[in-house]
């Protein structure tokens, strides 16, 4: 047998997921994330998982690995000195930007230091026109003279991002070549490789980025990868999640870093995709709850929402416009400073707040006995009955609930003159309502109506908060997929290996220069195409999708469009009109008439096959009947503990069907469910909850 390994590293534990590919079996494991080093905990965690089902190392064809060691870099500053070289007189748009304020009233208001100092950013004599035509050619000696002082200064990695370099990158390459050729051991970023598009601030920031990031990645995945042949004995690929969902192999990964922001809530987000197939539910919205964060993101007809609009290290971690840009492809996700870890507080105004603040792995809940003494999310959930002390991650960690109720006792229900299970109820209320006002708010913003998707939830506590956020939602369905305490890491490996190529090419579509632009398009594709074949893809089994950022002239955003493929002529533009019609109305609920077209930037993704397989949790149980019991809990809405079934997951046959409220456990997480609901386990054995 050959088996495939998903791994993803979160803010509390890190989530392993195997597959045996031939029938597709699905083993999981949890541990928790060693801050110091991630690899630990992976190595760690996989020779666990292996060795608990005598599978060895080398029966491993693929790992797919998701991190958030990028976004952690970047928000802890932890990144390689770095050095900028761009065109003269364009040293300071970085600390320039768009001059705009995130809050305009806030005149204290601050903003993200950039990640090159003034010191390191030089600029070079050079200009290339809007239509790539050279104005002031490059000199050799110039380059020479800026890298060497650059490097004299001690940086480690150099990003360059040269005045519309998009349409012509000819001066961006000579000064990589140049780098490479006499600087082999520093780091190089290049804009027409990194995101090669328009808007000079944006492109700036995401290069800077990359080569910040691009040292610490690459050593990284170089130790990683060593380790998994040494330690475990993995000789197979290893591939790694992005933000938009897809799969790039670890030389991408090094070569373009800033890809991985996102890499682990999006695998949580193929995931809902998968599992809508499977459910035959085309639009979701999937709620991912960890340790430390929550995240929201709309499934629309079995396609995830990609934005090429992202932001890093905000200054107001929830606060748009206050990060650095990013315009990489990504999954469309609300994030919301809620998650298990979550720390509850009165604040002075005597009001209940909960988070954004995290205990995380270290020192964790004060539940988790390691040193965590102020109260959580999970310390609420456990004085509520929700969570098994016995049972946590299936019986292999112990909770203490008498540590939960003396943090909330003394943090919670003493300052506000309140009973230590009415402070508990008021926590886990907060932060259900402040993720449901979130995702409400995220899916209004796209002309959507909430009542009308059901809700995917998973994470270690996405299953416990669920309902309650799912009611508070209307939402018609909730569903709890299988393995939903680590679903992400079950996102990874029903997801593509995809490559996607970018090129601005701004003009009316009605004069759109056809040979051109399908040159162009062509060249993109086989790109793609080039990348697969690199990752072992054969070229017939690669699909292409194509997309095209475009505007109603004058504006100054853009708008996702499908395009068709194949080649493009004057009798394309209908079909390409209608498709940014059809996609302005829903987002904005009118057109403009008598108003021309533009489009800016073209897309193509190159996909190899998402891989299919029916889920099937190996887990041995004692055949006994799926009730375990009862168990006190405090029901929303109530004012005293009631006792309520607790079922097994593992012993709940399929199209089982009973009625609310019920606690369904298992080993990474627990399924709390509420009066007025009507629960059935599916074919697949997931959980599917109608909420009457």
């Amino acid at each position: 047998m050959s088996y495939k390994l998903g791994i993803d590293i979160g803010g509390t534990f890190t989530d392993l997921v195997l597959l045996e590919e031939e029938t597709g079996k699905l083993f999981f494991g949890k541990i928790l994330t060693t801050y110091d080093n991630p690899s630990n905990g992976i190595i760690n965690g996989t020779k666990e998982l292996l060795a608990k089902h005598h599978i060895n190392g080398n029966q491993l064809s693929t790992i797919v690995h998701g991190t958030t060691l990028v976004t952690n870099a970047i928000i802890e500053r932890r990144g390689a000195l770095t050095g900028l070289i761009t065109t003269k007189g364009f040293e300071d748009v970085l600390e320039i930007g768009r001059e705009l304020r995130y809050d305009i009233y806030d005149i204290f208001l601050s903003v993200p230091e950039p990640l090159v100092s003034r010191d390191l950013r030089l600029g070079i004599e050079e200009r290339v026109n809007f239509k790539g035509e050279i104005i002031t050619p490059i000199q050799a000696k110039e380059i020479q003279t800026l890298v060497e002082k650059l490097v004299s200064n001690g940086v480690q990695s150099i990003a360059v991002c040269l005045l519309n370099s998009f349409t012509n990158p000819i001066h961006e390459k000579a000064i990589g070549k140049f780098i490479n050729e006499n600087f082999s051991e520093i780091y190089v970023s290049l804009s027409c490789e990194v995101m090669p598009e328009i808007r000079e601030y944006e492109r700036s920031s995401a290069t800077t980025m990359n080569a910040y990031v691009q040292p610490i990645t690459d050593q990284y995945l170089s130790i990683l990868e060593k380790r998994l042949y040494s330690e475990i004995g993995f000789t197979g690929n290893l591939n790694i999640m992005i933000s938009s969902g897809r799969l790039t192999t670890i030389d991408g990964a090094r070569k373009i870093p800033i890809q991985l922001l996102e890499s682990g809530p999006a695998g949580g987000t193929m995931a809902g995709v998968f599992f809508g197939k499977l459910t035959e539910k085309k639009d979701l919205l999937a709620f991912d709850m960890g340790g430390t964060t929550a995240k929201a993101s709309l499934i629309f007809n079995l396609k995830p929402e990609i934005t090429n609009q992202f932001e890093a290290a905000r200054v107001m971690r929830f606060k748009k416009g206050s990060g650095l840009p990013v315009r990489i492809p990504v999954i469309d996700m609300i994030e919301i400073g809620a998650g298990g870890g979550s720390i509850a507080h009165v604040t002075n105004l005597g009001l209940l707040q909960v988070g954004p603040e995290s205990a995380a792995s270290e020192p964790g809940p004060a539940c988790y006995g390691r040193g965590g003494t102020r109260p959580t999310v999970t310390d609420a959930d456990l004085v509520l009955g929700y969570l098994n002390a016995d049972y946590f991650l299936g019986g292999t960690m112990t909770l203490d609930k008498d540590a939960s109720r003396k943090a909330i006792e003394e943090h919670i229900a003493k300052p506000l003159n309140i009973s230590i299970e009415e402070a508990a109820m008021g926590i886990h209320r907060i932060v259900n309502e402040n993720m449901a006002n979130a995702a409400r708010v995220h899916i209004l913003e796209k002309g959507y109506d909430p009542r009308f998707y059901s809700m995917m939830a998973f994470g270690g506590a996405g299953p416990v908060h669920a309902f309650q956020t799912a009611r508070l939602l209307n939402s018609p369905q909730l569903i709890i997929p299988v393995g939903a305490g680590v679903v992400s890491a079950l996102g990874f490996l029903v997801s593509p290996i995809a490559s996607e190529q970018i090129s601005s090419y701004v003009s009316p579509i009605g004069d759109i220069d056809w040979e051109y632009l399908n040159e162009k398009l062509t060249e993109m594709e086989n790109e793609g195409f080039v990348f697969l074949k690199n990752a072992g893809i054969d070229h017939s089994e690669g699909t292409i999708s194509r997309v095209a950022d475009m505007r109603y002239s004058g504006q100054g955003h853009e708008i996702s469009v499908e395009i068709p493929n194949g080649y493009l002529d004057e009798k394309s533009l209908k079909t390409i009109e209608e498709n940014f019609q059809k996609e302005y109305t829903i987002r904005y609920g009118r057109t403009i008439e008598d108003i021309g077209i533009e489009a800016v930037t073209w897309r193509v993704v190159v996909s190899g096959k998402s891989p299919e397989i029916i889920p099937n949790q190996v887990i041995k149980t004692e055949g006994k009947d799926a009730l375990k019991g009862y168990r006190s809990i405090f029901l929303m809405g109530e004012k005293s503990y009631s006792d309520v079934p607790v079922y097994s997951r593992y012993d709940l046959k399929p199209n089982v069907t009973f009625d609310g409220p019920a606690v369904i456990e298992e080993m990474e997480s627990t399924v709390i469910i509420g009066r007025n609901s009507a629960i059935k386990i599916d074919e697949f054995k997931n959980i599917i909850i109608d909420l009457l």
